[in-house]
């Protein structure tokens, strides 16, 4: 193959990023774009750069050491980096290389001012834009000096701020290559960004526009703050013009000066309206080409702008696609199931085929379309009631969308109002055979499940899976299971409402609630401390497990004295609650039985913390707490006014609550259930297309649909490449976090509490647990990577209900995410741990080993030290 050094801009299109890098690319894109003017250059591709690589062959060992390395090590990356730098930049241009540049400068004019402009193969791609990991220089002048800077161009691949990106965003060193765009110099009078979506809020009707006097990189660096135009329907709709006291210019011998602005002109817009609007026009049309939102550097050069850059803006959250053009109001499902993290296609397709309600799918998340419930007056206000209910921050962010009154619009309603929000709430009795009865209904469902499934493969396996989610679905919505659950929250709020009204009690139903019967997630976490009650007595136990890495451990135990009982309590903990892991609703994620290591960090955390019999003490001393609560509760209120009325009203939603408000955790128990089974004949599907050969690995399954996976049951064929795709849009879904609420237009809302009653620099957020506790902060992201000691304070994002068996060790708890009646909550009330939940970016305000104090009762978190 004939190497290929130097392409003029206008031969290159998208299509050839492997040759001129991302940049270069997209600069010859847009310079095919009518309208769309682009300084005239040309790329040094990546041939060129690969022959310099090649004259260095210790180059390929530092790429070895380079890819071991911790992407945490800075001063390992920092050393070795520079290293590879200082060795690319000493390597001598090859004549034939160093001509083919120096015969493209001739035709341009070798005298005339150059950018000489990094281009990387992973740069400004649609996942990861890369935005100033390599390094761009302004104003070049002469082929000596354009040979120099070429070199440093490639040598800045490997700047520290690059490595530790492409580590982190999982591209590998030795893929990525380094093309070098040339261009005219262009000497505007002003020069700036324009965002074609906000890139704030994301929403994508509303352009932003950042201007400044002389070039742009004034900006990009920070050095002035830039004038601030907001446009939306061709209008100027916000402006905000900055003082702006510097701007960076060229010096005629080449490179750039910072010079002080005229006083007299520091406060004059750098844009007219109307050429901001013109401006915002061109950038329409620049992302209409690109099929997606850009961040477009432009200069404005006598009344004529030129565009010098466009990449994809990568952190917008994406829209759910509709079948329409009216208004949409969605909410996250992730923020009710307590998990916030990007799901594989697989999952997202199997709870979207399981699940009670419609949901859309957008960056690896689900969310439900709200619009007629609050279009309608009539549910309106019980919908509002019930989200504020369970997340403040939720029902808020909604508030914010409704009064501004042109998004949502009000409509009459259509006949009769629907069921309620929460599902069937007629009253039931008070009766612990209920539960009972329901609990049996479902675990003989599940039986049936687990029976009928195992003769089926290839197509007719997935036509009884579609028939088995009917049944799914029937369970899910018995009205009789809705009742009970429905019963219990009502009761708790009834409780709570009262007690605060009669009593000045706040959160009494947490105390009352304390070690509810049933609960299945609660009795979690005191079963993980029987099964370290087992292993405590044995000390080659413990120190086998202290070093074990492989998920095949258990095999191992019989072998050590006492292993073999150690095997049989983690066999029946794994029989009752192996199928469940962080991250449950998304089938895909690894289950406790398929891998127990998982386990192992907390039940030896849970040796060294408790004494035998811990399990039946925490639970007994839950009881007699939440029995002598009621007590004083009811002795209190007997002797107020109607005295006996209210203890009789109260002593029965005591009764009630502590009947149903464990079952509130089961149906998620039996959903979880059925979902390993799914699961465990899903993974035989596809390992049988595995030895066929359709499939490389059984886990590339997960990035198809179920109705992906059923048609390659049924041909034998899967296209490679959609793997591919969503693999890389995987890895790009997980860097985004999901807005509570977003629109249709693409704006993310974010609710706030609007509270004057805490402390100055308190961290505020929902009050679910009652009482005050102060303690060790343990930032724990990854439950396998728990290390707690007696009376830290777990902070995390989230808690599904596999977070339970580290409640057991704690003091208290703080999460990012939460509501009153999510499983985090329900389990720390019953545990008597003080909670506050949605806690907005607690794991990053708060730093693991800070002492807090968390106020449950009032709902904020106090940082004590630093």
């Amino acid at each position: 193959m004939i190497e290929q050094y130097v392409l003029g801009l206008q031969e290159v299109d998208e299509t050839q990023v492997a040759a001129v890098g991302g940049k270069g690319a997209h600069l010859g894109g847009l310079s095919r774009i009518e309208g769309v003017r682009v300084p005239a250059g040309f790329c040094v591709t990546t041939d060129a750069f690969r022959r310099i690589l090649a004259e260095a062959s210790s180059i390929g060992d530092r790429l070895d050491q380079l890819s071991r390395l911790n992407p945490d090590d800075r001063e390992a990356i920092r050393t070795l980096s520079a290293e590879i730098r200082r060795t690319i930049e000493e390597i001598a241009i090859p004549d034939e290389l160093a001509a083919a540049i120096t015969g493209a400068l001739a035709q341009l004019g070798e005298q005339a001012a150059y950018a000489v402009r990094s281009s990387a193969t992973a740069e400004d791609l649609p996942t990861a834009s890369f935005a100033g990991q390599q390094d761009t220089y302004l104003n070049v002048v002469g082929p000596a000096a354009i040979l120099q800077h070429v070199s440093r161009c490639w040598a800045s691949l490997f700047t520290e701020r690059a490595v530790t990106y492409r580590r982190r965003n999982g591209f590998d060193h030795r893929k990525v290559h380094m093309a070098v765009v040339v261009q005219q110099m262009v000497f505007p009078d002003a020069a700036g960004i324009v965002f074609t979506a906000d890139p704030v809020t994301g929403n994508r009707k509303v352009a932003t526009v950042d201007a400044g006097f002389g070039l742009g990189e004034a900006l990009v660096s920070g050095l002035v703050n830039p004038d601030v135009y907001k446009v939306r329907d061709g209008e100027v709709v916000s402006k905000a013009v900055a003082a702006k006291k510097r701007a960076v210019h060229a010096e005629p011998g080449g490179g750039t000066r910072v010079l002080p602005i005229d006083p007299r002109r520091q406060e004059l817009p750098a844009l007219t309206d109307t050429q901001v609007v013109r401006l915002v026009r061109l950038g329409r049309r620049i992302e209409a080409h690109y099929g997606r939102p850009q961040d477009i550097e432009w200069c404005l050069v006598d009344d004529g702008f030129q565009i010098v850059q466009s990449r994809p803006i990568t952190t917008l959250f994406p829209i759910p696609a509709a079948r329409d053009r009216d208004n949409h109001v969605y909410l996250s499902v992730g923020h009710q199931q307590m998990m916030t993290d990007a799901m594989k296609p697989l999952g997202l397709s199997t709870w979207q085929l399981t699940a009670m309600a419609p949901m859309h799918e957008a960056g690896g998340r689900l969310f439900v379309d709200a619009t007629r419930r609050l279009t309608s007056p009539a549910s309106r206000a019980a919908f509002l009631e019930l989200a504020g209910r369970s997340d403040p921050l939720m029902r808020d962010a909604l508030e914010t969308l409704l009064d501004r009154g042109d998004f949502v619009p009000s409509l009459p309603d259509e006949g009769p109002a629907g069921p309620p929000v929460g599902g069937a709430s007629a009253p039931i009795e008070t009766d612990p055979a209920i539960v009972t009865g329901l609990i049996e209904r479902s675990q003989d469902s599940l039986a049936a499940l687990r029976r009928d499934i195992r003769a089926k493969t290839g197509p007719a396996l997935f036509d009884f899976l579609l028939e088995a989610f009917q049944e799914h679905k029937r369970v899910l919505s018995d009205p009789l299971s809705i009742q009970a659950i429905m019963a219990g929250m009502e009761a708790t709020w009834w409780l709570n409402d009262r007690l605060r009204e009669w009593l000045g009690e706040k959160n009494a139903a947490d105390t009352l609630t304390l070690s509810a019967p049933g609960n299945v997630t609660s009795e979690m976490g005191l079963a993980l401390l029987d099964v370290a009650d087992v292993i405590r007595p044995h000390p080659e136990v413990v120190a086998f497990l202290q070093g074990v890495e492989d998920d095949g451990f258990l095999d191992e135990l019989p072998k050590l004295a006492g292993g073999a009982e150690a095997r049989d309590a983690i066999e029946v903990y794994l029989d009752r609650y192996g199928m469940r892991c962080v991250g449950e609703i998304d089938i895909t994620r690894p289950r406790w039985r398929e891998r127990p290591t998982t386990l192992v960090p907390v039940i030896l955390d849970n040796v060294r913390n408790f004494e035998p019999g811990a399990a039946r003490r925490r639970f007994e001393q839950g009881r007699q707490e939440a029995e002598k609560k009621a007590q004083e509760v009811l002795e209190r209120l007997r002797a107020l006014p109607d005295g006996e009325h209210k203890a009789g009203e109260t002593k029965r939603m005591i009764d009630r609550v502590r009947t149903f408000i464990g079952y509130r955790e089961y149906p998620k128990y039996g959903i979880i259930s059925r979902y390993f089974v799914y699961k465990q004949a899903l993974l035989e599907e596809a390992e049988r297309l595995v030895r066929v050969g359709v499939l490389p690995e059984k886990e590339d399954s997960f990035y198809l649909t179920f109705q992906e996976l059923h048609d390659a049951a049924r041909t034998n064929r899967v296209d490679d490449r959609l793997i591919r795709q969503r693999k890389d849009a995987f890895r790009s879904y997980q860097a985004l976090t999901p807005p509570r609420v977003l629109t249709s237009d693409g704006e993310a809302i974010t609710g706030a509490y609007r509270r004057d009653d805490v402390p100055a620099g308190a961290l505020v957020g929902l009050p679910v647990s009652a009482g005050t506790v102060e303690g060790r902060a343990r930032v724990i992201l990854d439950m396998a990577e728990a290390d707690l000691e007696a009376g830290d304070i777990l902070v995390t994002a989230y808690t599904d209900p596999s977070w339970s068996p580290l409640f057991v060790a704690i003091a208290g708890l703080v999460t990012e995410v939460g509501g009153l009646m999510t499983h985090g909550a329900v389990i720390a009330r019953e545990y008597g741990l003080p909670a506050v939940v949605g806690v907005e970016r607690a794991t990053r305000l708060i730093r693991d080993g800070q002492r807090i104090r968390v106020h449950g009762t009032d709902g904020y978190v106090e940082i004590l030290s630093g």
